[in-house]
C-alpha cells in the first residue's frame, strides 16, 4: 500500500481483525487434542508462561507444569538478584503509579547472583516438571554455563528482538549458531516478526522461535520505539519460513510460537490458526491467585535503566491457575479457562489435533 509518494508499506493484521470459520464437520470438544511435544519433551497444553517476575516464580512454573504447560523463569529477575524476593514483589504490589518505573529500576538494580542461577533451577528439577530458563541475548555468553550446569531442559534466549546476527563495534556479538551447536539442550530464540529474520534464526539450530515484539500488555515498545508489527500477520510470515526451511533442511522442523499480545482465548486459537504451535502468554497467567505479582504485571523492559520500554499493569486477580487454564470459567470474557475453549473452538472448526488445526479457514475482519 501508498503511504506516501515516497514509502509504501504492507498491510498486516492483529489477531482481533480475523476470525476462523467453521468447517461443515465438527468434533466433540472431548476428542480433541491439544498436545505439543519440542524436542523430547511433550506437554498437554501448547501454552508456555512468559518469563516475567509478575508471572513465573519457582513455584508457579512448578504449578504451570502440572497444569500441562511450561513455564520459563527469568534468569535476570528478582529470583537471580535476591535470596527471598518476596518483599519486594509485596512492595511493588503497594507502589504508587507514578513512582513505580523509578521504583522497578532501583529494585532491578542489584546484580545477578550466579550461585542463584544454579539454585532457582535446581527447586524447578526437583519439583519433577520440564525445566526451562531464559537469559536474554546480551547476557547469554556470561550465564549460560551455570543455566547448563544446573541442568536446565530447554534454553530460552529472548529479547526484544534477536537476530541471528547483531553487529556491534563495542563487543565481540554473540555466535548464536555456534552457541547452539555447541550445547546439548534445545533453545529457543526471539522475538523476530518477520520471514527473513525468522529464517536465518532457523538456520542457527534453534529449536523453536519466538514470534512479536511490541505487543505485550506489559510493553510500551509500539510508542516508545515505534517497533510493532501486527501479530497475525507476524506469525503467517514466520509459519512461512518454517515451511521454506522444512525443504531447505530436509525435515527439519522448528517450532513456532506466538510471544505475547494475547489476553483471552479467542487470540490463542487465532494464533494458532495462523500458523503456531504454541503460545507464550503473560498478563493470563498475571491474573492467576498464585501469580507473584499478586495481580499486578510487568515485564524487564518495564525496568530498563536507561530506556523504560514497559509499564506495571493492574490486571487483577481473576481466580487460581487451574480455573484459567481449564476451568470452570466463572467470567464470559474469554479470561478463564483458556485450554477448555480451544478445544471448543478446534471442535467447532472439525479439528481433533494442532497441526491439522493450523490449516482452518481464517477470515480478515478489519477494525471499522
Amino acid at each position: 500500500m501508498e503511504i506516501g509518494l515516497g514509502k509504501s508499506g504492507r498491510r498486516a493484521y492483529e489477531l482481533d481483525e480475523i476470525g476462523i470459520v467453521p468447517a461443515r464437520r465438527t468434533r466433540d470438544p472431548e476428542e480433541v487434542s491439544i498436545a505439543w511435544q519440542i524436542d523430547a519433551y511433550r506437554f498437554e497444553t501448547p501454552l508456555v508462561g512468559s518469563p516475567m517476575d509478575s508471572v513465573a516464580s519457582p513455584a508457579t512454573i512448578v504449578a504451570i507444569g502440572e497444569q500441562g504447560g511450561l513455564g520459563v523463569l527469568d534468569l535476570e529477575g528478582l529470583w537471580t538478584r535476591y535470596e527471598d524476593p518476596e518483599p519486594l514483589l509485596a512492595e511493588i504490589h503497594e507502589l504508587d503509579d507514578a513512582a513505580a518505573t523509578r521504583r522497578l529500576q532501583d529494585i532491578y538494580a542489584a546484580p545477578i547472583q550466579e550461585e542463584l542461577i544454579g539454585r532457582r533451577i535446581e527447586e524447578i528439577r526437583q519439583a519433577g516438571v520440564v525445566t526451562a530458563a531464559r537469559l536474554s541475548p546480551q547476557n547469554t555468553a556470561q550465564y549460560h554455563k551455570a543455566v547448563i550446569d544446573a541442568g536446565v531442559d530447554i534454553f530460552v534466549i529472548r529479547g526484544t528482538t534477536v537476530s541471528a546476527e547483531h553487529v556491534s563495534g563495542r563487543a565481540e556479538p554473540l555466535n548464536l549458531k555456534q552457541f547452539i551447536y555447541d550445547l546439548d539442550v534445545p533453545v529457543v530464540v526471539g522475538g523476530c516478526a518477520t520471514y527473513t529474520a525468522a529464517l536465518h534464526l532457523m538456520r542457527t539450530g534453534a529449536a523453536g522461535v519466538l514470534v512479536g515484539f511490541g505487543g505485550g500488555s506489559g510493553h510500551t515498545t509500539r510508542s516508545v520505539l515505534g517497533v510493532a508489527v501486527p501479530m497475525a500477520s507476524a506469525i503467517g510470515d514466520v509459519a512461512a519460513a518454517r515451511r521454506d526451511y522444512l525443504d531447505e533442511s530436509g525435515g527439519r522442523y522448528v517450532h513456532v510460537i506466538a510471544d505475547g499480545g494475547m489476553s483471552h482465548s479467542g487470540d490463542i486459537a487465532k494464533a494458532l490458526a495462523c500458523g503456531a504451535d504454541a503460545v507464550m502468554v503473560g498478563s493470563p497467567l498475571a491474573r492467576a491467585a498464585e501469580a507473584p505479582g499478586r495481580g499486578y504485571h510487568w515485564g524487564s523492559e518495564a525496568h530498563h535503566n536507561e530506556l523504560p520500554r514497559g509499564e506495571r499493569v493492574d490486571v487483577g486477580t481473576i481466580g487460581d491457575l487451574k480455573s484459567i487454564l481449564h476451568g470452570p470459567a466463572s467470567s464470559s470474557d474469554g479470561s478463564m479457562n483458556l485450554m477448555g475453549a480451544l478445544r471448543r473452538t478446534m471442535a467447532t472448526s472439525g479439528y481433533t489435533d494442532l497441526k491439522e488445526f493450523q490449516r482452518v479457514e481464517v477470515v480478515v475482519n478489519p477494525h471499522n
